[in-house]
């Protein structure tokens, strides 16, 4: 059965990946079978500089909302951007309930008044071990270990088949806050059988384990402690057990703690919302900070990936309440994420220019992964005992990785998709059986547009070769003058030679016989255009207005 069938999908199970499969973020993920549909996870990515003035993007779900009558609900793995920031501009068109437990549905509902859309999504909170059908799915949600509360895989029994969806995790003897399954228990679903396990491939070039996040507390200690002025630490703000290992640090270090950052605000206040954090202790507004002695003071900022609004690139540039001077200190208490280096290392040299001292992961022990390394994907292997494993969340080096692990492992069979393959999971061997739409979405301004639209494709040709307007004045058809502006054009030292060039070929164009006014539109832009890339090798966009007087 193919995707344009009525009924479909059929008696079979199926799964497609509208994000997340041959990148790292913007997780969307679908599972279809007796003629329904779940989601797992509506997350985003963030803009690039491929995408001038974006800052979010999101999966394109076209595939999906032409079957919404047979989407029964969005279960949500986990709080993170990837898998929730998509909720807020996508969810209410939907129209079918979201599954989330405590911790993230606390986040959802937040970013669901941010954008005054809470009354148009159904949003209901499970527990963290709940069991809940969905037509011909059965979920039960199983606690585990990664960088922020509450993650929680699911197993997905349907008539067909199996299936453990890993969402991201880790394995954590200690993981500071939080209760995450154990190998008993991650046994005793296995010995109940695991056809499927889709599973996180971030790390799966990484020989070690992610390491504990109870192992940090005395590596943040020592950081801290061993600093003569002012501290700042940055970490990843959904990370609530890093926050509570950062408080105890303080304490140690006898150190006032101040915040700074909106989303930290948010973490602390939805973790003390749900019963966590209870204990975290006091903090001071910024002008109390900065009235305590240098050596007294801890702040915990966000900005550790070097995003420019952020309260670390703020404090580097002197924008912020929070002064850093020389002989302070910022200890990075997190990981670059591969494309941010050159963001990060901006802020790095603004402080390194101050001469404020910064720690990172490279110098000292202070922070862990989220992912799994080989160790913990074997020893989930081992306990689940899958017969396919079907890697996910990963670029695609990092899925075939997992893949050719995984079949070292002794694990039967293994399927490598990307977004967009519709994979038949049973009956029969695992499949790929047809290439789906699986497109990119842009939040510009407060308009959802296509990735790959005209919009962002002309503000890519404006921010590469500039732009430039002529007006065109004419009078019964003959040609009076031009005036003609231009942006972003390379050319500076001699504006008026190059601008009376302009305007010379404009006439020129405009005193030639036209059919029609598009004839004479086109006959000036071109020749307006010819002459900028004579002078400098680019081809601007050139708008042509005719004015008749």
């Amino acid at each position: 059965m193919t995707s344009a069938e009525k009924n479909f999908p059929g008696k079979e199970l199926l799964f497609l990946a509208l994000g997340g499969s041959g990148e790292i973020g913007m997780n969307a993920n679908l599972y279809g079978c007796d003629g329904k549909w779940i989601m797992l996870d509506l997350g985003v990515t963030f803009g690039t500089a491929d995408y001038p003035g974006i800052d979010i993007i999101m999966p394109d779900l076209d595939f999906i909302e032409e079957r919404a009558d047979d989407l029964l609900g969005i279960v949500l793995t986990h709080g993170h951007e990837d898998h929730i920031g998509a909720i807020p501009y996508l969810a209410a068109d939907l129209g079918v309930p979201l599954y989330a437990n405590r911790f993230t549905a606390g986040l959802i509902a937040h970013k669901l008044a941010e954008e005054g859309v809470e009354k148009e999504v159904d949003l209901r909170v499970v527990d963290l071990d709940a069991q809940f059908d969905l037509g011909p799915f059965r979920c039960q949600m199983v606690p585990l270990a990664h960088s922020i509360l509450e993650m929680s895989a699911v197993v997905i029994d349907t008539p067909y088949g199996r299936i453990f969806h890993s969402g991201d995790w880790k394995l954590d003897e200690d993981p500071v806050l939080g209760s995450p399954a154990t190998a008993a228990g991650l046994t005793a679903i296995g010995d109940e059988g695991v056809d499927f396990l889709v599973c996180d491939s971030t790390n799966a070039f990484n020989p070690e384990t992610s390491g504990s996040e109870g192992g940090l507390r005395q590596g943040l200690i020592d950081a801290v402690g061993a600093a003569r002025g002012r501290v700042v630490v940055t970490t990843f703000a959904s990370n609530a057990a890093r926050l509570h290992t950062l408080g105890e640090v303080a304490r140690a270090t006898g150190r006032t703690l101040c915040v700074a950052g909106r989303s930290l605000d948010r973490i602390l206040g939805v973790a003390r919302a749900t019963g966590y954090l209870k204990d975290f202790p006091p903090t001071v507004d910024f002008d109390e900070a900065m009235r305590l002695p240098r050596d007294k003071l801890m702040v915990i900022a966000t900005g550790g990936q070097g995003e420019p609004r952020a309260a670390l690139a703020r404090m580097a540039g002197d924008a912020h309440q929070i002064k850093l001077e020389a002989g302070d200190s910022v200890v990075f208490s997190s990981k670059q994420i591969p494309g941010n280096e050159v963001a990060i290392g901006r802020i790095m040299n603004q402080l390194a220019a101050k001469d404020v001292l910064t720690v990172t992961e490279k110098q000292a022990h202070i922070h862990v992964s989220g992912h799994p390394g080989q160790p913990e994907l074997a020893a989930l292997y081992g306990w689940l005992r899958p017969k396919t494993v079907v890697p996910v969340h990963g670029e695609i080096r990092h899925m075939h990785e997992q893949a050719r692990f995984a079949l070292a492992q002794g694990v039967p069979d293994v399927l490598v998709q990307e977004n967009g393959d519709l994979v038949r999971l049973a009956p029969g061997p695992a499949k790929i059986i047809e290439k789906v739409r699986a497109g990119r979405l842009i939040l510009d301004g407060d308009v959802i547009l296509p990735a790959d639209g005209d919009t962002i494709n002309e503000r890519r040709k404006l921010a590469i070769n500039g732009q430039i307007s002529v007006a065109v004045v004419m009078r019964k058809g003959r040609y009076v003058a031009s005036d003609i502006r231009y942006r972003g054009v390379p050319v500076e030292d001699d504006r008026d030679e190059f601008i009376d060039e302009m305007i010379a070929a404009a006439g020129r164009a405009a005193a030639k016989p036209a059919r029609d006014r598009e004839v004479l539109r086109e006959g000036v832009r071109l020749g307006v255009r010819r002459v900028a890339t004579d002078w400098t090798g680019k081809k601007p966009i050139v708008d042509v207005l005719i004015v008749d007087i």
